[in-house]
C-alpha cells in the first residue's frame, strides 16, 4: 500500500515536529483527530514511521572522531563479517556496496586509543582481506532524516 497525500503530509509534519501531540497534528494536515490517529498507527504498522528516538550531538557525550572503513572481505565471508563488525557498540552502520569495496562500515570513537583498538580488534577480523580507515575530520552534514517529497 502507497503513500496517499494525507499520509505525506503526516510525515512531513513529524519531520518538523517528532513531538507533537495528536491533536497538534490533525490540525496542521487538515483531518479530524481520529483520523490522525488511526493514520499514525497505520504508518506504525505498515513501518513506515519505525519509531522514536532520540537525537544524540556525538560530541557533546565523547564520541570525538567518526571513521569510515571501507572493507574488503572474502568470498562467502560478508554476512558472517559484516555482523561481527556490527555487533561492536562503536559501530554504528555497515553497508553492503558497489566499487573497490566490498562493505563500508562508519563508526565513532573517543580518542586515538579507541582508534587503535578499533583498527586492530574489529576492522581486522578473520575474513577481513584489507580495511580502508579514513577519519572524518569535519562534518558538513550529517542527517537520518531525508524529507522523502517536495
Amino acid at each position: 500500500m502507497g503513500l496517499d497525500e494525507i499520509d505525506k503530509k503526516m510525515i512531513l509534519e513529524l519531520l518538523k515536529e517528532p513531538k507533537a501531540s495528536l491533536r497538534t497534528l490533525a490540525s496542521a494536515v487538515g483531518i479530524a483527530l481520529g483520523t490522525a490517529s488511526s493514520r499514525l498507527r497505520s504508518l506504525q504498522e505498515r513501518g513506515v514511521v519505525r519509531g522514536w528516538s532520540v537525537d544524540l550531538d556525538p560530541h557533546a557525550i565523547g564520541w570525538e572522531m567518526c571513521v569510515i572503513v571501507g572493507l574488503r572481505i572474502e568470498k562467502g565471508r560478508m554476512m558472517d563479517v559484516q555482523q561481527r563488525i556490527a555487533s561492536d557498540p562503536r559501530v554504528f552502520s555497515v553497508y553492503d556496496v558497489t566499487g573497490d569495496f566490498d562493505s563500508i562500515a562508519m563508526a565513532r570513537i573517543r580518542n586515538r586509543e579507541e582508534l587503535n583498538d578499533l583498527t586492530k580488534e574489529v576492522f581486522s577480523v578473520d575474513g577481513v582481506i584489507r580495511s580502508f580507515t579514513h577519519v572524518v575530520l569535519n562534518t558538513v552534514k550529517e542527517s537520518t532524516v531525508i524529507p522523502p517529497f517536495e
